[in-house]
């Protein structure tokens, strides 16, 4: 019970890995937060995390608005009595070489993947700094090691490596370890979806990203969530400021 009575907010809290993180958080005793977009999706799941005895909230709303950020906090303070971990998983991945972005692609990546995280950190650190806290950010290895075609995406999450670089230290003197997962590719509804739009088929592809991990495979869910986990938990408490890449040993190439 790791996170016992620990207050935890959650964005994209009902996608892969996200559902994965709600899930693990409230079976080791955390009072989870679930922020998504999808009301109905939302109490679905908190429905299935209080029905197992998990203790569980949710608050719907739009990452790209600084209102809503600002006032997933506020619910969540006045729900649970407080904040101890802020858990920055929610992101979207905009494809395209900088000749093939748009504007709107370009501001809902820094809108979703940049700008959420930093109104969320911003609203979320005051209620900390009492009694010490952890936030993990959800940067990509494409983002300290940006990849190809993907500009929009690879230039959001650099900027959050960087962000949570320098809350992990502006934080730390709090006791408010600020750090920084770094997966590359994971077997999501998010990556088959993306398969599905380039009329290939996803099973097949996961197969061949597969074939070009060291490990034998890209990461699941799971493999993700743990390593959020353990910089959630006082298992990580002399690590701040740091952006830990999960990558199965494979490198970002063209």
């Amino acid at each position: 019970m790791r996170f016992e009575n620990k207050v935890c907010v959650i964005t994209g809290g009902t996608g892969g890995v996200g559902r994965t993180l709600v899930t693990l958080f409230a079976s080791e005793g955390a009072k989870v937060m679930i922020a998504d977009r999808e009301e109905e999706t939302c109490a679905q799941l908190v429905q299935e995390i209080t029905s197992t005895g998990g203790q569980a909230a949710f608050y719907a709303g739009d990452l790209r608005s600084k209102d809503y950020c600002e006032s997933l906090i506020k619910a969540t303070v006045e729900t649970f009595g407080g904040l101890d971990i802020l858990l920055n998983n929610a992101g979207i991945i905009p494809r395209g070489t900088v000749e093939e972005t748009s504007d709107e692609m370009w501001s809902q990546a820094m809108d979703v993947n940049l700008n959420a995280v930093f109104f969320l950190c911003r609203a979320g650190i005051p209620h900390m700094k009492q009694n010490g806290g952890a936030i993990v950010n959800t940067s990509s290895v494409w983002g300290t090691h940006p990849g190809p075609a993907h500009v929009a995406y690879c230039t959001s999450k650099g900027a959050v490596a960087a962000l949570t670089k320098n809350l992990g230290r502006d934080c730390a003197p709090f006791n408010i370890r600020v750090n920084a997962v770094c997966p590359h590719e994971i077997n999501t509804p998010m990556i088959r979806t993306g398969f599905e739009r380039r009329g290939l088929d996803p099973d097949k592809a996961v197969e061949e990203l597969n074939k070009t991990v060291p490990l034998g495979r890209i990461a699941e869910p799971e493999d993700i969530a743990d390593v959020i986990a353990f910089l959630a938990s006082d298992q990580s408490r002399y690590i701040a400021g740091e952006t830990i890449e999960v990558t199965g040993a494979k490198p970002v190439s063209g």
